[in-house]
């Protein structure tokens, strides 16, 4: 088996056996099971570990301690950071001023969160970052996780010939997979790493559309709210993964509901409380504007400060006020 591996396999694998308790049949599980180097064990939980190649808990606790040492993953200096941060990529939404609100753009290796009211603008924005993508890096894919059936290739259509590019080169660049329920929703996520190390494929940008859909459906009333809060957060933290150890963008779209204890201000409020509000690295606020407009606020990142700008969504892309 170790001669059908190209050097670089061959490699991972000697790495990986190089572990303590780590044989020939554990190597060859955990390289099946996804884990192709010594970084996807060291984040590995052992519940994840245990479940795809049964080992005890023990054994799995042991694997994950000696590769996270072997991958000398302790504390580094802010400028090893900084030079971390230089392998970011900005997505463009195709809009001077949306750009500038975001600080070039939306960012990869995070997770950036539109929450509005219906017709916002939260699902063309995820067309416009698609085609956007690939126009900049046609070796780029897509992921769109649908799980409200808003995914139109006809959009995908009208904004690529509005950026001169080919339709059908973008669509073959899309991969959509339709979520039926939460469970659903989440183990789409799990594939996702599956899917780009057996296809060799380069994923710039995952759009989960919309994020909460599901739970909302399916958790109903306060007695199951610690549930689907648990839920959630496990599924927020698996894409925080994915988009770090692939360095792409996580794009999701939130609902909204009113909050009726609210007098004064603005009572429109993002599901997923604050669950989904610490685990998204950006926040975008989507509302409707004066004669068709659409603003996005941006009310929560790292390093940029709150501002707002306003924008017309036609039937090429987005237009400048």
């Amino acid at each position: 088996m170790a001669s059908q591996q190209n050097p670089k396999q061959e490699n991972n694998a000697k790495g990986i056996m190089n572990l303590p308790g780590v044989g020939a049949a554990t190597s060859e599980k955990l390289i099946e099971a996804g884990y192709e180097n010594l970084m996807s064990i060291a984040v590995a939980s052992p519940g994840e570990l245990i479940d795809s190649i049964g080992v005890g808990e023990g054994v799995a606790r042991k694997i994950i301690s000696a590769a996270r040492d072997a991958m000398e993953m302790g504390f580094e200096t802010g400028l090893d950071v900084l030079e971390k941060r230089k392998k970011v990529k900005k997505i463009s939404t195709g809009s001077k001023v949306f750009d500038e609100l975001m600080g070039g753009g939306f960012e990869t290796s995070c997770i950036t969160e539109c929450f509005g009211e219906y017709g916002s603008g939260k699902t063309q924005i995820a067309h416009f970052l698609a085609v956007n993508l690939i126009k900049s890096d046609p070796e780029s894919y897509v992921i769109f996780i649908d799980t409200e059936n808003t995914f139109r290739p006809e959009r995908i259509e009208q904004i690529s010939r509005g950026l001169k590019i080919n339709p059908e080169n973008v669509l073959k660049r899309i991969k959509v997979a339709r979520a039926y329920n939460s469970d659903h929703q989440i183990l789409l996520v799990d594939k996702i790493d599956d899917l780009i190390k057996k296809e060799k494929i380069k994923v710039g940008l995952l759009v989960v559309d919309s994020l909460t859909a599901h739970f909302r459906a399916e958790y109903v009333g306060r007695g199951t709210l610690a549930e689907r809060q648990q839920k959630l957060n496990r599924h927020m933290h698996d894409l925080l993964k994915v988009a770090d150890l692939h360095n792409l963008a996580v794009y999701v779209t939130n609902q909204v509901m009113a909050k009726p204890d609210v007098f004064f201000g603005d009572p429109t409020q993002a599901i997923g409380g604050h669950v989904v509000a610490h685990s998204s690295t950006f926040r975008i606020y989507l509302r409707k504007g004066k004669k068709g407009s659409r603003v996005a606020k941006l009310v929560d990142s790292p390093n940029l400060p709150e501002a707002e700008c306003g924008f017309y969504i036609d039937t090429e892309g987005i237009r400048e006020l």
